[in-house]
Order: structure tokens, then C-alpha cells, then sequence
């Protein structure tokens, strides 16, 4: 089996792995890279069979639609409509490729390769990691995976029940120089919002991805506690809605606690595609919050927002009761090197305004070491190859028989 890692054996995210076996060749991930200094891969000049895309952040499929149309693209079913969903709330063409679901757990054939998806903890949902097969080699990419997420049971499995006789493990290393410590779950996410807001006397917004169910959850169950309402804005709604695709257990827009805020722009994208949406947009308003709700009774809402709506949260500075901003997001993203990132300067300049009380709750969606050295340890693979990390070497002093790979350089195994 020949392997190139066109991009990740040396920094986190822009992953991009090919695999080439008899006649068929494939692509574990085509992501966005994370750092603008780095280039992109240029998939036009790729000839490949399939894209393996592990889960929906843009730095493991953001490239995907420079392949050619119609290239066959492997996803999770609910992966693949919150990928869809930004475009078409964006005005966007969809993708014009050849999409195929896969089930957890349940192997599946593209030419010469049988790859077997492992549903994972991640901070986006329905992230798989593949154990890939060919030419009598077994080959686990871990994409983004921890242990101390709410599904967080998917780890532990891994380590109690591991797959045998693993010839290649690619193994992420993006907590390899960070830690966890001052949140190492969920759980204490959830407490420090619930401590925020249960006796607040203006609004409080938390600042997270709507793709992180996870931070959805821990929000609602704080606010349940407390007995606030979450709000949340359609695009939010809209991902939720999704989820029920795979569990009714996730809170959503008809649950007593919750409310949705009409953005203009989010429901002229709602109007001007009905066929997508279908009745979405005439079930939502039932459960619409107006502006003047939230300016009469603040202290009755946790508002789960996003960066780029520092102009709602100004509305609410108030230097005798201020305003709760709960970031609970990567803290890089507001360390001024991100100026393509809507917002992110306004909510860092939050942390020294006495109109504001910025906290910070947050957990990542990668394992630490200490979980990425158990996962290594129970697969005891053959060959450890670092992948999404800025620091390979570290590997070295931190796991047994690990092998550096070089962006673009070709090897067999």
C-alpha cells in the first residue's frame, strides 16, 4: 500500500491523506488549513477513486470542492447536511459531488480497499475514525477524537475492546504541547455556565459553534437548572433539526426551554429555499423570541451566539449589571492574529470592558496526551505515524515505535 500525506504530518488541520492500493486510490480528508501561511493542496492535479471525509470542520473537508464533479465522497448522513447547511444559508452552490452515507461499525468497499467507520467523540458529531484494509495491511486513522466528551463512552470502548493487529496507526496530536485542565469535560463547562447565569440581572450569551452539540447541550442543561430559556438563532435550529436524524434526545427548537431569534439574513435563506427547508420555517415561528422580550426581561435568557454578534451583545453593556459573555471557543481565536474570524478583536477587547463579564468555559474536542497515549497503548500498533500536530518529534519520547512521515513525500507499508 503506497501512502502520501499531502498535508498534516507537521501542523493541526488542513488534513490530507492518499492511499493508493492495486487500482484504486483514496483520500482520508481534504481540509481547509488552519494557518494562512500555509498552502493549500491542490486537489485538481489529484487522481483519485474517494474521499473518506471524517467529520464536518473545514479543516478536514473544506477542499473537497476543488475535485473533480462528481468524485464519489464517503460521509456520515448527518456530517453531510451540516456541511450542506452553511452553503445554502450562505447563498452557495451546493457540492456537485457524488455523495455516499456509511454506517458506524459496518465495513464497506471502495476497490481494492475495505474500510470499517468507528463512530467517535469529537466536538463535532457523527466523526468517525477508519480502519482501512488492503493488500493484507490494516491501517487505523484516528481523525479528531477525545474521551471527555458526552459520548465519550466511544473512547473507552476503543481502549477496552481494541482493534487487533494494526499494521499503521495514524494518530492526531493536536493537545500534544496544550492542556485540559481548566476544563477536562463537559461537565465543568456546563457548571461554570450554570454558575454564570443563575443569578444573573442582565442577558448572558455564550459564544460557540452551532456544530458543537456537545456546548448545545451543556448550555441547555445550565439553563435548565437555572431555569433560563435558551435562545437560539435559526441556523442553530436548523442543525439541531438535523440531529434528529440520529436521536430524539437532543434538545431542539419544540422543547418547553428553548426559543429561537429570527435573523434577517437566516430566514431570507429560509424563504428562498423552501424546497430544502421544507415546512422548517413555518414550525420555527411557533417558537420565536422577539427583540423586545429580551430587552424587558434579560435576566430570563441565555443567548447562544457567535462571535459575530458583538453588535447584539453592545446593545446590553451595562457598567452596573454587566453583560455575561461566556467565550467557549479555542482562546486563539481572539488572540489578534484572526481578522478573518467576524468578531474576534470586538469580543477580545470584552475582557477589559467593565460593561462586560467575560468568562471563559471551554473544552476541546482532542484528546490530551494521557488519552492519546491509552488509545496507542491498547491498539499496539506496529507503526505510529503523528498526523494533525505542529509537533511530531514529540511523539518520540511519548509513544513506542513511532515513524515520521514528511508532507508530500510518498512511502510503502
Amino acid at each position: 500500500m503506497k501512502v502520501t500525506i499531502h498535508k498534516g504530518s507537521h501542523e493541526i488541520g488542513g488534513t490530507c491523506i492518499q492511499l493508493s492500493s492495486g487500482k484504486t486510490s483514496i483520500l482520508l480528508d481534504a481540509g481547509l488549513p488552519l494557518s494562512a501561511d500555509s498552502q493549500p493542496v491542490d486537489l485538481s492535479k489529484l487522481i483519485v477513486d474517494a474521499l473518506l471525509v471524517s467529520h464536518s470542520h473545514q479543516d478536514h473537508f473544506g477542499l473537497m470542492g476543488s475535485l473533480p464533479a462528481g468524485t464519489p465522497v464517503y460521509i456520515g448522513k448527518l456530517a453531510r447536511s451540516l456541511i450542506d447547511a452553511p452553503r445554502v444559508f450562505l447563498g452557495e452552490d451546493r457540492y456537485a459531488l457524488d455523495f455516499h452515507d456509511f454506517k458506524a461499525w459496518r465495513p464497506f468497499t471502495i476497490g481494492d480497499f475495505t474500510i470499517t467507520p468507528y463512530l467517535v467523540d469529537h466536538s463535532a458529531p457523527d466523526a468517525y475514525a477508519f480502519l482501512i484494509e488492503a493488500e493484507g495491511k490494516r491501517l487505523f486513522y484516528s481523525g479528531d477524537l477525545r474521551s471527555h466528551g458526552r459520548k465519550g463512552i466511544l473512547f473507552e470502548n476503543l481502549v477496552k475492546r481494541p482493534i487487533r493487529d494494526i499494521d499503521v496507526l495514524f494518530l492526531e496530536g493536536t493537545m500534544l504541547h496544550r492542556n485540559n485542565d481548566l476544563f477536562p469535560d463537559e461537565t465543568a463547562v456546563e457548571e461554570t455556565v450554570f454558575q454564570t447565569i443563575r443569578q444573573q440581572k442582565n442577558i448572558s450569551f455564550l459564544l460557540a459553534s452551532s456544530q458543537n452539540i456537545d456546548r448545545i447541550v451543556s448550555a441547555f442543561r445550565a439553563c435548565r437548572r437555572a431555569g433560563k430559556l435558551l435562545v437560539i438563532d435559526i441556523y442553530t435550529a436548523w442543525a439541531l433539526e438535523q440531529l434528529r436524524q440520529v436521536t430524539e434526545n437532543t434538545p431542539a427548537m419544540d422543547w418547553r426551554e428553548i426559543r429561537v431569534f429570527a435573523k434577517y439574513g437566516h430566514d431570507e435563506s429560509l424563504k428562498a429555499n423552501p424546497e430544502y427547508f421544507g415546512d422548517f420555517r413555518n414550525r420555527l415561528y411557533g417558537h420565536r423570541v422577539m427583540p423586545k422580550e429580551l430587552y424587558a426581561t434579560p435576566e430570563s435568557f441565555l443567548y447562544f451566539g457567535k462571535m459575530s454578534d458583538f453588535r447584539r451583545i453592545n446593545k446590553f453593556k451595562n457598567a452596573e449589571n454587566p453583560v455575561n459573555v461566556i467565550y467557549s471557543q479555542w482562546l486563539g481565536y481572539i488572540d489578534g492574529k484572526h481578522a478573518g474570524q467576524s468578531g474576534s478583536d470586538e469580543i477580545s477587547a470584552y475582557r477589559s470592558d467593565s460593561g462586560v463579564n467575560f468568562v471563559y468555559a471551554h473544552t476541546s474536542g482532542h484528546a490530551p496526551i494521557e488519552d492519546l497515549k491509552r488509545f496507542a497503548e491498547a491498539l499496539k500498533p506496529k507503526m505510529l505515524i503523528p498526523v494533525h500536530t505542529e509537533s511530531p518529534g514529540g511523539f518520540e519520547e511519548l509513544f513506542s515505535n513511532v515513524e515520521m512521515a514528511t508532507d508530500g513525500v510518498p512511502f510503502s507499508i
